[in-house]
């Protein structure tokens, strides 16, 4: 989503700047994680700036194409750590069937994450979920990396494009 869409003064803009913050210093989970699971939101939300990015964090924390293109089919990603597995595929139901999230599914997480880091990353995922659908909702139309909306509907994706690193 454009900057330009918010006053620099804006409360509520700054309010969501602090929580992100907070996020992110009181992160314990390894930020390539975290942005596998936020870029697997972002197909599910069809945010096209959440898909044109990655954060330079990530790319230093091991994050590469060729594992963003492992998100097509996380259930089968070869390149993951199990543990990276497990929130993805965490992440892809509380992005589209949160209902399905059952107590099987946690307790996979629990042999991967402390109780801690399961809040932490249901944290990431409701951010991730609630205001990358905002951003596509308002999304401004700029040219972006992945692309313009495509009038059939065909979803659009993070893997196979050349980001933009922030």
């Amino acid at each position: 989503m454009s900057e330009s869409n918010y006053a620099p003064e804006d409360p509520l803009q700054a309010a969501m700047g602090r929580f992100v913050g907070t996020l992110k210093a009181e992160r314990r989970l390894p930020q390539r994680l975290i942005e596998l699971v936020r870029l697997r939101i972002a197909f599910h939300n069809q945010c096209r700036p959440c898909m044109s990015i990655r954060y330079t964090e990530a790319v230093e924390d091991g994050l590469t194409e060729a594992l963003v293109c492992s998100l097509e089919k996380p259930a089968e990603a070869a390149d993951m750590t199990p543990a990276e597995r497990a929130c993805v595929l965490f992440a892809d139901r509380f992005a589209s069937n949160h209902l399905a999230i059952d107590a099987d599914q946690m307790a996979g997480l629990a042999t991967h994450l402390t109780p801690g880091e399961i809040r932490e990353l249901a944290m990431h995922c409701a951010f991730f979920t609630g205001f990358g659908r905002m951003g596509a909702v308002l999304d401004g139309g700029e040219a972006l990396p992945v692309g313009d909306r495509r009038r059939d509907g065909t979803p659009l994706t993070p893997w196979g494009i050349e980001p933009a690193i922030v």
